[in-house]
């Protein structure tokens, strides 16, 4: 018999971030979240996005022993944005068995329907910088820090239950150019310096993350991360960041950032217009630490960040305003972040999942050697 326990106190929070771990023990391209991060982002108190969602954390039992976990979240700002009455289900992590599934959407399907939502969608999390898209093609490649990996079982169960597609995101392997991987790098190079001059742009460079922090009066890293909101509007679900939760994720990835890898650029009044940010894999570093960062797992990660780097760059995201948007302003932040992966011996670069059906982001990789080699799927059902 299976049973449906909701997540209350401290030790039930543990046993639902921990099943995932336990789930993909030894799996070599499941990469664990931190328990620790994992924690502060189901803290009502801490994650900002409790502002504009409510959630609710649900684990599975059979014979007594854990097999299934899921977050039922409705995120209201983007429900609103839309005009829509979505409930998300995200987090969801179960054994090869149907019937648990079944007993976890079921719950998510009637917490939604009791708030008078009419469509159940996901894996979704609060928000897009969460997790999110159930993987369906790539199951042997490597996973990252910011992407949800998972065996192939799910997907297949999860139609067997009525779910169909609602949107796919794709990732793709794109190599740094050198004589091996070539690339059309005068066509970046030279769009670059045209669209820099034409429109009177210029790149911002940063030594440490002290100085950006400070920068424009302690400014500069809302309106960075302003560019994304307006570039990212358009796109499926998005809710616009609020000030906390601008400040949480550059709390959350700065500390990990090395400023060669973030690129920006700027109008002639100083103001960024588009960005573009990389960071050194820690996906070997985050198997090492099993998932915690307490007592050791904190040096595997500064190995991985300082010491020893993994030869891949993790592309967490691409910006540009609307109104310089096919205007080749991306080429100048690819110019730089390939001048530098070069000098700094990086092998290849892993793309952030990116909508299937978004032809401006898929062009852009157009003239480098690149391919598909993950993609991942939003399922809905109607309620």
């Amino acid at each position: 018999m299976i049973t449906i326990k909701k997540v209350e106190g401290r030790c039930d929070l543990r046993t639902f971030i921990r099943f995932n771990y336990h789930l993909y023990k030894g799996n070599p391209y499941a990469v664990p979240d931190f328990l620790e991060d994992m924690q502060d982002t189901f803290n009502r108190k801490k994650n900002a996005a409790f502002e504009f969602c409510e959630a609710e954390l649900f684990l599975a039992y059979k014979d007594k022993k854990v097999v299934g976990r899921v977050a039922a979240i409705i995120n209201h700002k983007a429900n609103k944005t839309w005009q829509t009455k979505n409930v998300r289900f995200g987090w969801i992590d179960f054994i090869e068995d149907v019937e648990v599934l079944k007993a976890l959407l079921d719950t998510v399907e009637q917490w939604g329907r009791e708030r008078g939502m009419n469509k159940i969608v996901g894996p979704l999390g609060f928000t897009d910088m969460d997790p999110e898209g159930m993987l369906i093609d790539g199951f042997d490649q490597l996973s990252t820090m910011s992407t949800i990996y998972n065996y192939p079982y799910y997907s297949r169960l999860i139609e067997q239950l009525g779910y169909e597609k609602e949107i796919d995101w794709v990732e793709r392997k794109v190599m740094v150019p050198t004589e091996e991987h070539q690339a059309d790098m005068d066509k970046y190079f030279r769009v670059a310096e045209l669209s820099m001059r034409r429109y009177n742009l210029h790149m911002r460079h940063f030594k440490n993350v002290k100085e950006i922090l400070a920068a424009d009066g302690g400014q500069y890293v809302q309106k960075v991360f302003n560019v994304v909101n307006k570039a990212y509007a358009n796109l499926y679900g998005y809710s616009e960041m609020n000030e906390r939760q601008i400040q949480q994720y550059a709390t959350t990835y700065l500390q990990f950032l090395d400023m060669r890898l973030l690129a920006i650029v700027e109008n002639e009044e100083n103001e960024p217009v588009a960005m573009g940010v990389g960071i050194g894999s820690l996906s070997y570093a985050l198997q090492k630490a099993h998932g915690k960062l307490f007592p050791f797992g904190w040096w595997h990660l500064l190995k991985a960040i300082y010491f020893k780097p993994a030869p891949v760059i993790d592309l967490l995201l691409v910006g540009v305003l609307p109104e310089y948007q096919n205007k080749g302003v991306n080429a100048p932040l690819f110019a730089q972040i390939i001048r530098v992966a070069q000098k700094m011996g990086f092998v290849w670069a892993e793309t952030h999942p990116q909508l299937e059906d978004n032809e401006k982001s898929q062009g852009q990789w157009a003239h480098l050697d690149c391919t598909i080699h993950k993609r991942r799927r939003c399922y809905q059902k109607e309620l």
